[in-house]
């Protein structure tokens, strides 16, 4: 990751056209396309840092669905976005998180933080993916005692792996990305999955079975995470259980457990919207939601026929900013010009 971007002060009161809440890469894009409208935004998020989930959660996982990109890391699409957004001098307040939002005279709407800020904004995009998060653990004996040392929900550096027996259990995307990804460097791969059959790419599912046919990794299916065995934070094994109550013992260094992402709305969901479960329904051609001057974007965003895609959330960024600007200026007339015909401003780092 690029160095975190310059933040203001906390406690403080600032007007902007756009409040942006969620600093992920659809939060990203957002400034970006509304700076392309000359909305001035401000940007609100309770990590430390810009990314998300890409930051957060798997900065060097590779992304293969960004269009002009055949692959890029998590962390440098983040970048990308963070410098494609720079031009257009967004406010940053990091490490908060919107407390309250009260609806202003004219339409506006008044934000308020976690650390005190106070922000006057004409339109919020809201743009919080999952909203708070934090990784489904797996209710096992013992388990806080090797979490940070031998036990991780995330994977920061591949090269942590390097040389060590792995235990990776789930079977969706991101513990089959990852048994692909550390299968070079990793001394053993094993993944735990209770079901033969993977909830993953199809592509990445075909490369993963070609891997254990060829014994490069092992498959342990279909049994579950049972027990771990160890000291003093070091792990050794890993004990799992089929549903007849037949055992194993694998030895393990590390255990990947990725059972999904526990999620919560938090004071989203006290702020009078339409939910869908922990969604925010909007309408589709326009990403409003059942507030006037209120949209949302990214995976918190639902409508009829929705795909839950970073690409998909760039196109809700884009559709955002154009209402959220008819919005803020009624009846004005803006003549739409292309990124190729109307350019970007330089950005001036001095």
């Amino acid at each position: 990751m690029s160095n975190p971007p310059p933040q203001a002060p906390s406690k403080g009161s600032e007007k902007a056209d756009i409040a942006v809440i969620g600093a992920g890469p659809v939060g990203l894009f957002a400034v970006f396309q509304c700076g392309m409208l000359e909305l001035r935004c401000s940007v609100i998020d309770a990590l430390e840092g810009v990314g998300g989930q890409c930051s957060a959660l798997y900065p060097e996982k590779p992304i293969y669905d960004i269009p002009g990109f055949p692959q890029i890391p998590a962390s440098g699409l983040i970048e990308n976005l963070e410098r494609q957004a720079a031009p257009f001098d967004p406010v940053y307040h990091l490490n908060q998180q919107v407390t309250s939002l009260t609806a202003l005279d004219g339409g506006r709407w008044l934000l308020e933080t976690s650390a005190g800020t106070r922000i006057d904004a004409g339109a919020v995009l809201i743009a919080a993916g999952v909203g708070a998060f934090g990784p489904n653990r797996p209710p096992l004996d013992g388990l806080e005692s090797f979490e940070g040392t031998s036990v991780f929900y995330l994977v920061n550096k591949r090269e942590d792996f390097r040389g060590k027996n792995v235990v990776i259990a789930g079977g969706g995307d991101s513990a089959v990305d990852w048994a692909l990804s550390l299968v070079d460097i990793a001394a053993s791969i094993k993944v735990v999955h209770r079901r033969p059959k993977f909830r993953a790419a199809p592509e990445s599912a075909r490369r993963l079975q070609e891997l254990a046919d060829a014994g490069t990794l092992e498959l342990v299916i279909p049994f579950q995470l049972d027990s771990l065995e160890g000291k003093d934070g070091k792990l050794e094994a890993v004990g799992v259980r089929d549903l007849d109550g037949t055992q194993r013992k694998l030895e393990a260094d590390v255990l990947l457990p990725f059972f999904g992402l526990s999620q919560n709305l938090g004071p989203v969901a006290e702020w009078g919207l339409d939910l869908d479960k922990n969604h925010i329904v909007v309408d589709a051609a326009t990403m409003a939601a059942s507030r006037p001057g209120l949209y949302a974007i990214g995976d918190i965003a639902a409508y009829p026929g929705k795909l839950k895609l970073i690409l998909t959330g760039f196109a809700e960024a884009a559709l955002a900013a154009h209402s959220a600007r008819a919005h803020i200026h009624p009846g004005e007339v803006y003549h739409f010009e292309y990124s190729t015909t109307h350019g970007v401003p330089e950005k001036n780092d001095s």
